[in-house]
């Protein structure tokens, strides 16, 4: 297994409230991508909750990288506070 510098990741969400939208976000501590992500509403009051598929993208130019570049989500729920 390659060495890897990478911290952060592309996360694309592929529908829902936030759909078409893209957000830069870390690696879990094991070095794999988050399984879910909780963004905040521009209300405030709620958060939106997008869960991993099966998209991933890999950055062509840094062959040393194991780790994807970017990785596509969907969305499952609203959470009202």
């Amino acid at each position: 297994m390659a060495t890897t510098s990478t911290t952060t990741y592309t996360a694309k969400l592929t529908d829902g409230p936030l759909e078409g939208s893209t957000v830069t976000t870390e690696f879990l501590d094991a070095g794999v991508p988050r399984p879910r992500l909780e963004l905040p509403s521009s209300a405030g009051s709620k958060r939106y909750v997008y869960i991993r598929s099966s998209g991933i993208e890999f950055a062509s130019d840094n062959a040393l990288d194991d780790r994807p570049s970017a990785v596509e989500y969907r969305y499952l729920e609203a959470i009202f506070e």
